[in-house]
């Protein structure tokens, strides 16, 4: 397993920020202030990052987990610890796609341990592009208008179905009409 640090952590990197409330620029100047105005303070144990761009990163992926106020385009300060970051290219099938159903939520994750996983694994890309389709599926009922069933049964199902598979959700869908 790679180790990062403040001259590696920015290349080709899957990371999850924490949003914390205190301003460590406040006190502390930043190290490194990139183009785009993000701020970034390190310290041994990871780095602070001052920014208004979260998600995708240059070559990178870095989520914010914040709370519900969060939005994109506005300043918030993450800090991940340099053992939080994971190395991240296009053809590995390295994430899994995490559901909530109850508060309607979908998001993809790095699974840690690839050997011995229960999750079904995609690329960063495929995971995206599915965590988008389940996002609509969760969200927005007129797509089941074509179906004779229960919609949150039917929603459970072919979100089940998608996110475990590497079967076309046209094709799921298709195996759910009568």
């Amino acid at each position: 397993m790679k180790k990062y640090n403040k001259f590696n952590f920015f290349k080709h990197t899957y990371c999850e920020f924490i949003e914390v409330s205190s301003d460590i620029f406040k006190e502390n100047p930043a190290h490194f202030k990139s183009k785009s105005d993000s701020q970034y303070y390190y310290t041994h144990e990871g780095v602070y990052r001052y920014s208004d761009h979260w998600g995708r990163v240059a070559n990178c992926r870095w989520k914010l987990i914040a709370d519900k106020s969060f939005k994109n385009q506005q300043m918030h300060l993450g800090y991940a610890k340099w053992t939080d970051f994971y190395h991240l290219n296009d053809t590995d099938k390295l994430f899994y796609i995490q559901i909530d159903y109850q508060n309607k939520k979908v998001n993809f994750k790095y699974e840690t341990n690839t050997e011995e996983t229960n999750h079904f694994l995609y690329t960063a890309l495929e995971a995206q592009k599915r965590v988008k389709h389940i996002r609509s599926l969760l969200t927005e009922d007129k797509w089941a208008k074509y179906f004779d069933a229960d919609i949150e049964e039917l929603r459970y199902n072919i979100i089940t179905a998608y996110s475990t598979s590497n079967e076309q959700l046209t094709k799921i869908k298709q195996g759910f009409k009568k």
